[in-house]
């Protein structure tokens, strides 16, 4: 795993990985986020009945979710990660299956919450599901994360 943890916000990510399906997709980029020490088990855990229970809400776009729960099912700090998949799997999705990318994070509080999702939808727009998508290796996919973590807290442009 490649990624940073201490002051500064965690990024990891797994490029090219193999999984069987869903759960396993969501399940390896949640837990580079406990490994981060940015997140507890049960907020992994969380992440996976989340869609169990609700659907494939997280499905965000086409090849591309965004797993996540609620700050207080474990979220311990601010991280991101990514799973980037060699062979994209079905959530489910009527329409943006199958998925290739599975981002994940954890936010401690509402205004982290808003903050990350905020700088992730300013670099989804400008090509950031493509680029990850095409990253070849863990620190290639890091170093587009970590464009993201530094964008948090920016003016909405």
């Amino acid at each position: 795993m490649a990624g940073s943890v201490g002051t500064r916000p965690a990024v990891a990510a797994r490029a090219q990985l193999e999984v069987a399906d869903w759960v396993a997709a969501v399940d390896a980029a949640t837990q580079l986020l406990v490994e981060a020490g940015a997140a507890t088990p049960q907020y992994a855990m969380r992440c996976v009945q989340n869609l169990r229970e609700h659907g494939p809400y997280v499905v965000i776009a086409p090849g591309l979710a965004l797993a996540h729960s609620r700050p207080e099912d474990g979220a311990l700090a601010l991280a991101l990660s990514a799973v980037t998949l060699a062979t994209p799997v079905a959530f489910g999705h009527p329409t943006n299956d199958p998925v290739a990318v599975v981002l994940a994070f954890a936010s401690p509080d509402r205004n982290a919450h808003i903050g990350l999702i905020a700088a992730l939808a300013r670099r989804l727009a400008v090509g950031l599901g493509d680029q990850l998508r095409t990253a070849t290796s863990d620190d290639d996919a890091v170093a587009l994360l970590q464009e993201v973590i530094d964008d948090v807290g920016s003016p909405v442009r």
